[in-house]
């Protein structure tokens, strides 16, 4: 197990970004850069122990301040929707950044993706982990109270890379934190990923309207193209003449996974038979938002790689039925997800 750093560029206003590699004893790697706290690397072996990258990202940081898809970045302080970039906390109306018209999308103009981190590192015996911190001022990007912020990154000689997130506040205020990760197991980004095969525990998904944002039902998968309580490729009915797929371009909705409050388990898995790669998929988080790369471009092409967003729901503030996504000071938010790397 080790932790290597290395200068990876220097941003406009003269601060040195690092890259950090993370590597265990099956020569699984990974590699994270303190701007965005991004995964823009993970190599592991396929059937035939060629090592390949299995997740989109850039090989500059140049490209990564750059508008992108938020690729392998840490999404905060609220992952994925809030409708009309507005919400209500004790009687107090918050307004947000309307970054993806008319709503706030994944922390606002310049959330935890483009904030650089304060880093650590720590080797252990079986493990070598990546300790990120940053401190979010009171009403940054809109949101109340002064959050501390801590994003753990740990690979395991188990082949698990482990993602632990932790958040204090010193006044009441609302988060959902996530990583933003784009996999595509064939190793081969000119590829999609619509030959992979994928399984969601979930028996529920969130219906979105025309903004994409959770009408607050939670609709049945049964008989549906939403249903992957078994293994299905990805492929199979994503263009089905189907309302919700053609809102969505393709999936790019919120499952209801089963046991939200039972700790950590496993809540999705996806294989891709060619390469033997098979992705095992853990967390304590009520939701996995699946998205399939509808609007990638530019260095990569349409669904050529598909996320997996641990978190709680979309527009949680304002949808009462909704699991609470509410901070307060005093309490720590923790959440953890884990990726296991495996060959079948």
């Amino acid at each position: 197990m080790y932790i290597q750093k290395n200068n990876y560029g220097v941003i406009d206003d003269g601060i040195s970004i690092d890259c950090y590699t993370l590597k265990n004893k099956h020569g699984i790697e990974v590699k994270i850069i303190n701007y965005g706290g991004i995964i823009t690397s993970i190599k592991t072996p396929n059937k035939n122990g060629l090592l390949e990258n299995i997740t989109l990202g850039f090989d500059s940081l140049s490209k990564y301040l750059e508008e992108n898809p938020y690729f392998g970045a840490i999404i905060g302080r609220y992952g994925n929707r809030i409708a009309n970039g507005k919400f209500i906390l004790d009687d107090t109306l918050f307004t947000l950044a309307k970054n993806n018209p008319p709503n706030h999308l994944h922390g606002g103009d310049s959330g935890f993706d483009k904030r650089i981190w304060k880093a650590t590192s720590k080797t252990n015996k079986d493990s070598v982990s990546l300790i990120l911190n940053y401190i979010s001022k009171d009403m940054e990007e809109g949101f109340p109270g002064k959050l501390y912020t801590t994003v753990r990154y740990t690979l395991t000689s188990e082949n698990s890379l482990d993602i632990v997130y932790e958040a204090k506040t010193d006044k009441k205020t609302i988060i959902n934190l996530t990583n933003h990760a784009y996999f595509n197991l064939s190793g081969n980004f000119n590829r999609d990923i619509l030959d992979h095969e994928l399984q969601i525990n979930a028996d529920k998904m969130l219906p979105v309207d025309e903004f994409l944002v959770p009408t607050g039902e939670m609709s049945l998968v049964e008989n549906t193209p939403f249903d992957f309580r078994t293994f299905k490729p990805i492929g199979k009915d994503i263009d089905i003449d189907n309302k919700q797929l053609k809102l969505g371009l393709g999936y790019d909705h919120c499952w209801c996974l089963h046991h939200p409050n039972k700790g950590v388990r496993k809540i999705a898995s996806a294989y891709h038979k060619k390469s033997g790669r098979l992705l095992e998929v853990f967390s304590d988080q009520p939701g996995v938002q699946f998205y399939t790369g509808n609007h990638l471009k530019g260095n990569y092409r349409k669904r050529t790689g598909f996320c997996l967003e641990t978190q709680h729901y979309p527009d949680s503030p304002n949808q009462k039925k909704f699991p609470s996504v509410v901070l307060c000071p005093g309490e720590i938010y923790s959440s953890i997800t884990s990726y296991k790397f495996l060959i079948h």
